[in-house]
């Protein structure tokens, strides 16, 4: 066990299973108490394969993924044991950090038991599939109560003890759908696009009390990597804007276990002036994105209102010159 952290306190939402399950055991091998966490005891199951979906799947598919389902079941008890199996200190703790009592609790949790929270990593979250004027309220809710707002019920419980020690590592994970995207899920990238915005806010108010605010978006095997998976077969509609267009298969996916060297050195003393990025990550990459920059500009001196027509004279020359649609990016 390394000593890269040792004495440093963490708390890891959604780490009962996939990418929080092994940031957990990497933070505690690197010598970090861990509180896990995840909703409930046992496996939280399938997010998006109904028995009815799942009826489709043949014999071959539904052997398939019962054994992803299998390698990515656990819950936080589960990771707090691993943990303890290897010399680590570990507490699990279910909840559901939607909810502001259950995250302020999580954090308390920490503190009760280890004296301290250095550390916040939220995983946490839910996703679905829908074409755009499909989704519904119960779908839109059920993402975005998670990201970003239960990211900041914890990060709200949180930030008073780092503030008093003058301390303090949040890590947030988002998606590179927060961009958009070519799967039909625009209610996961609206709330990822609110953890980046959260994280970057945090990060600029937070950074005077030497606490730093950083989100990534994982490439990795998880719950979500195979049931994409399946649900290419099972769905009754294109994943995808475009039929046909080709997704990650989940036997290519890199374990999360990669993720991990770089999200621990985060939460080091070392990288106290990395703070408001945000990171690709997939197996042994790193990918920092740039922030977003005024490209182009149109001004009209005077106090004079723009017209219509000056807007059309003057707008394809000075803003869109050198103009390429998002969307123009997927053709279809």
């Amino acid at each position: 066990m390394s000593e890269l952290l040792k004495g440093k306190v963490a708390v890891v939402t959604g780490s009962g299973q996939g990418i929080g399950r092994a940031i957990a055991i990497g933070l505690a091998a690197e010598g970090a108490k861990v509180v896990t966490n995840n909703r409930k005891p046992g496996s939280t199951g399938a997010a998006q394969m109904s028995p009815e979906r799942l009826a489709k799947l043949s014999k071959e598919e539904m052997e398939w993924y019962k054994s992803a389902e299998a390698e990515q079941n656990g819950d936080a008890e589960t990771t707090a044991m691993a943990i303890r199996a290897d010399g680590g200190e570990a507490t699990a703790f279910f909840g559901d950090i939607s909810k502001f009592d259950v995250a302020e609790q999580l954090i308390k949790t920490a503190v009760d038991t280890y004296g301290r929270i250095d550390i916040l990593v939220n995983v946490a979250g839910r996703f679905g599939f829908s074409n755009f004027e499909d989704i519904s309220e119960e779908l839109w809710d059920n993402v975005n109560t998670v990201k970003p707002k239960g990211y900041f019920a914890t990060m709200k419980y949180a930030v008073p003890y780092m503030k008093e020690q003058g301390f303090g590592r949040i890590i947030n994970c988002t998606s590179r759908a927060f961009m958009g995207d070519v799967l039909k899920h625009a209610e996961y990238c609206a709330a990822n696009a609110g953890v980046v915005g959260l994280t970057r806010a945090a990060a600029i108010e937070l950074r005077q009390f030497g606490i730093t605010c950083n989100a990534f978006g994982p490439f990795a095997k998880t719950r979500a990597a195979y049931e994409l998976d399946a649900m290419k077969v099972a769905a009754g509609f294109s994943l995808t804007v475009k039929e046909g267009m080709p997704l990650p298969k989940y036997e290519y996916t890199p374990t999360p276990d990669y993720l991990v060297p770089f999200l621990a050195w985060l939460c080091t003393e070392e990288a106290e002036k990395v703070s408001g990025s945000v990171f690709t990550l997939a197996g042994n990459s790193i990918q920092l994105h740039s922030d977003p920059v005024v490209c182009a500009s149109l001004v009209k001196q005077g106090e004079e209102k723009w017209t219509v027509e000056e807007i059309g004279q003057m707008a394809p020359r000075a803003l869109f010159s050198n103009y390429t649609s998002i969307a123009d990016e997927y053709p279809l």
